[in-house]
């Protein structure tokens, strides 16, 4: 917690759903909607990869 009020603050380097934004500077806001499309990306890619193997196990089943 900064001592003085003019002393710069220390912003959490993850987000939090339902954090309070007020406090961010435009900066800020914009590095964190860089770093949840990055983590967006990376969830749709584990999403495809599973849906790839369930497709690839259903296929070896069918048989």
């Amino acid at each position: 917690m900064a001592l003085f009020d003019d002393e710069p603050r220390s912003a959490p380097k993850s987000h939090l759903i339902g954090q309070d934004l007020s406090l961010l500077s435009v900066e800020e806001l914009r590095e964190r909607i860089g770093q949840l499309q990055a983590e967006i990306l990376r969830l749709e890619t584990e999403l495809k990869a599973k849906g790839a193997t369930k497709a690839a196990a259903e296929a070896l089943f069918k048989s």
